[in-house]
């Protein structure tokens, strides 16, 4: 599929293509996005867990700030608010889309799911901080007319977002990593737990190939959007909507590892996904948007409006009374989705 995906890019850049070119091309797309996910994992399992959730959190985002970018350098309707529709699209998908079905997957299995308090709770209260920083300030901030950051402050937002995220890695992977390792549920959790990890020259290719659909992932997605906008134009969706195709379209395939980790009870895993994703988004969009403002035209809006804020709320009171006990049921799954649905219903009909 990498090998594809590179080649699909080589034969439609620059060009106009019809309805069946786009269709094949949005099927190729997706591969690739799979394709990447996958070869993520593949590293992830050789160098372990957690380091294995931040590969393909980064390995995702990387993905989401490339079509971010391309999008705003088409200059389309609705680009100004591009990058905060996607990053709180993703920020939504992952605090309640993916924890939420983790949750419920997992209890359907083992009634009563079990993960790290410590953990999830510092990685819940990074991404709560970031999506404040970055997403709610530039509501009430009065330097800059409108939901808009001024340079100084978009500059002191990135840094903070880009600070916030390496300490939290650290904190991950070197301090406290034992606070991010599965809980074991029963002692058969799965065959599949201690299936041996891939050799170091399986790693190396995987990291190539990966390297590679990423790249075929920025170019076809360039070729891809103005299909994109015209899509959601077409069904009368408000151009908003865009970012939410592209946060399902880049966090599906980690949503189905994460629904699988569940189902082997490794819901910390599944945890670890989700924030991470979250915190990548926030952490590493910010700073990339702020970078490419300097040769962007036109206003960056980021503040969110009263219902995205009354929702951002919302979820974070709910997935702090969710993580605080260090175990789920069902009931709490069921409610992060119903937030997940309360979303993607105003994101159609704001």
């Amino acid at each position: 599929m990498p090998v594809l995906s590179v080649l699909a890019l080589a034969a439609t850049w620059g060009r106009d293509l019809g309805t069946v070119f786009v269709v094949l091309i949005a099927v190729v797309l997706a591969g690739a996005v799979l394709a990447a996910v996958h070869h993520a994992e593949v590293v992830a399992h050789r160098v372990g867990e957690p380091f294995g959730s931040l590969v393909l959190a980064v390995a995702v985002t990387v993905i989401e700030v490339a079509l971010i970018v391309t999008l705003m350098v088409s200059g389309g309707k609705g680009s100004a608010s591009l990058a905060r529709d996607t990053v709180f699209a993703a920020l939504m998908l992952t605090t309640t889309g993916i924890v939420g079905l983790s949750l419920l997957v997992g209890a359907r299995r083992f009634h009563v799911t079990l993960f790290n308090a410590e953990g999830s709770g510092a990685a819940l209260a990074t991404v709560t901080t970031l999506g404040t920083l970055s997403l709610v300030l530039p509501t009430f901030t009065t330097s800059q007319p409108g939901p808009e950051f001024s340079s100084a402050q978009l500059i002191f937002a990135a840094l903070a977002s880009l600070a916030l995220y390496v300490m939290f890695v650290l904190t991950q992977t070197v301090r406290h990593r034992d606070f991010f390792l599965p809980v074991a549920q029963t002692r058969d959790n799965n065959e599949d737990d201690h299936a041996p990890p891939p050799s170091t020259r399986a790693a190396l290719i995987s990291l190539g190939l990966l390297l590679v659909s990423l790249v075929a992932v920025v170019g076809l997605a360039k070729v891809e959007s103005p299909a994109i906008e015209e899509a959601v134009a077409a069904v009368g969706f408000p151009p908003s909507f865009v970012g939410v195709v592209i946060a399902v379209l880049v966090l599906l395939p980690e949503t189905l590892a994460a629904a699988r980790a569940a189902r082997r009870g490794r819901i910390q895993t599944s945890l670890n996904l989700a924030y991470g994703s979250a915190m990548a988004s926030i952490g590493l969009t910010i700073p990339t948007i702020a970078l490419a403002s300097i040769w962007l035209d036109g206003p960056l809006v980021l503040g969110l409006g009263p219902t995205q804020l009354v929702l951002f709320a919302l979820t974070v009171v709910v997935s702090v009374l969710t993580v605080v006990p260090g175990r789920a049921t069902r009931l709490q799954g069921g409610v992060h989705l119903v937030l997940l649905a309360a979303f993607l219903f105003l994101a159609v009909n704001p």
